[in-house]
């Protein structure tokens, strides 16, 4: 069983006070990006992985989309979730990633922001997410950069010359990766990017774009603080194909 971080009090009332959270996706950097990765969603049925607030589950109903389940392991964010939604065309669940299994040939697009990373056996859950799309069904996920969650200690430190550096150690050595983030212990599971991306290909998915996250000017400008995304990359977007 994934581990269930936003369950505890401490960490859900810190979380539910990100940007992303209170803002919706106005408050996701990464969200045009993705936007443009995602496929026409008019009369499509999609699940939403790890759907948090619901903030993505209602939007795919604004575009059209014939139906919405939202998955989650965390009874607060279903909670809180369905107390935000009023359409009925837009179904929330608990469940475990690690275990769901899915309906084959159920959905047209599988959704999931910043979840994967937090499942130890990727490899099962491309697989079920294979066999859950339909033809040319289309899945697009983001998860933190390999880059960004290597290291034992991530942080910012400094060079010699006095520029904010990133720590990349033990990048090849895969698997478990605790931080502290609002409570101690937090578990993530470090994959490279060839192991990430080539789970999906041994599923049988055609890798349709990749794209390693970094701001605009435009959205530098209106937050200052995104500059430090350009040294290094902090998510990575993907998109594939059944």
């Amino acid at each position: 069983m994934a581990q269930n971080i936003y369950d505890d009090p401490g960490f859900f009332a810190g979380y539910s006070q990100l940007p992303r959270q209170v803002r919706g996706l106005l408050g996701a950097p990464e969200w045009p990006a993705i936007r443009a990765m995602l496929p026409d969603i008019a009369g499509k049925r999609v699940v939403d992985l790890g759907c948090g607030f619901g903030w993505v589950s209602r939007w795919m109903r604004e575009q059209g989309a014939s139906g919405v389940l939202g998955v989650d392991l965390s009874q607060n964010m279903i909670a809180r979730a369905t107390a935000m939604t009023q359409d009925p065309a837009v179904a929330y669940e608990i469940a475990d990633l690690e275990t769901l299994e899915l309906p084959k040939a159920t959905f047209d697009l599988a959704y999931s922001a910043l979840t994967f990373h937090y499942i130890r056996d990727f490899d099962r859950l491309a697989r079920m997410l294979y066999r859950t799309l339909v033809p040319e069904g289309h899945l697009v996920f983001t998860i933190e950069h390999p880059i960004y969650m290597a290291a034992a200690h991530p942080g910012w430190g400094q060079d010699q010359d006095g520029r904010k550096t990133w720590p990349v150690n033990s990048y090849f050595i895969e698997g478990e990766r605790r931080t502290d983030w609002y409570v101690k212990g937090v578990l993530k599971y470090h994959r490279t990017v060839g192991t990430t991306l080539n789970a999906l290909i041994g599923a049988g998915f055609t890798l349709r774009h990749v794209e390693e996250f970094s701001p605009t000017r435009e959205q530098i400008k209106a937050v200052p603080e995104l500059a430090d995304e350009l040294e290094r990359p902090m998510m990575m977007l993907v998109s594939a194909q059944r």
